[in-house]
Order: structure tokens, then C-alpha cells, then sequence
């Protein structure tokens, strides 16, 4: 009777345990990964003036979509002044907030520094006040992608 009582516990104990198991289910410990990799991400892109990488991160035909186009104009404007124009946004993940309420969106509150835009002929933006952008993103095809964001 005890062997039967352990061999039962034994069973239900790995159960428990190998039920976490089951690969298709994404934890939102590793959606936190995946999300901040996509923030860093995007925003490195916008440092090494890489917009079609940028764009990537972002859903097509959505606000930031859009906003890398427009860094993408001003950076080339000032290319015209100059042959050399550097860009450093500096980015600190606040917080992450999961929305359960709508079919997978995250909102996350991101502290933005662009401490430089400048140029050879001279500074064009400089040392700049940090400032609040909270970015929206969403789930598609299996991968975080940024889709708008306010202030």
C-alpha cells in the first residue's frame, strides 16, 4: 500500500512539474525579453541611421512606422548641409504593463534622452531634457512589433 502511495505521489509530482513544459506557450517572463530586445533594437537602429531595420520593428502603416521615415527626412536634410550627421538617443526601459484585456498589447513607459543630433558644420539638437514616450506594441506572426506611441 505505501509503494502504491508513493509511485501515485511520484506520478502526480511529475506531472506538476512537466506540464510547464509544453513549448508553445511563451511566458510573459520571455515576452519581457523579447519586447525590451525590440525597443534597444529599434532605437540602435535609429542611432546607426539603419531605417530599413528600424522600420522593421515597427507595423507597417502605423505612427512609428511613419516616425522613422520622418528622423529619415530630417537626418538626410541635414546630409545635405553636411557629410557628416550623428545620432544618439539614449533609451531606459520604466516599465512594462501588459494589457490582457485586448488580444496581446503592451504598453511600456520608456525614458527617451536624444543627447546629440549633430553634425560636422556644428550641433544641430544637443543635450536635450530626457522625456516620457510610453510605446504600444503587438503581437504579430509570433514577434513583437512597436506600433504607435504618445507622450
Amino acid at each position: 500500500m505505501k509503494r502504491k502511495c508513493l509511485l501515485i505521489l511520484t506520478i502526480l509530482v511529475l506531472a506538476i512539474f512537466l506540464s510547464g513544459c509544453s513549448g508553445g506557450i511563451v511566458t510573459p517572463s520571455t515576452d519581457v525579453a523579447k519586447i525590451k530586445s525590440v525597443i534597444n533594437e529599434y532605437f540602435l537602429a535609429l542611432n546607426d541611421q539603419n531605417w530599413s531595420k528600424a522600420k522593421s520593428y515597427c507595423i507597417y502603416g502605423e505612427d512609428l512606422y511613419y516616425d522613422v521615415i520622418q528622423w529619415e527626412s530630417v537626418v538626410n536634410n541635414l546630409y545635405s548641409y553636411c557629410n557628416i550627421v550623428h545620432v544618439n538617443i539614449l533609451v531606459d526601459i520604466l516599465d512594462l504593463g501588459f494589457d490582457t484585456t485586448v488580444d496581446p498589447i503592451i504598453q511600456v513607459c520608456v525614458q527617451c534622452v536624444i543627447t546629440d543630433i549633430s553634425t560636422a558644420c556644428g550641433n544641430y539638437v544637443n543635450n536635450n531634457p530626457p522625456y516620457l514616450i510610453y510605446l504600444h506594441l503587438e503581437k504579430v506572426s509570433n514577434s513583437w512589433k512597436l506600433s504607435w506611441k504618445h507622450t
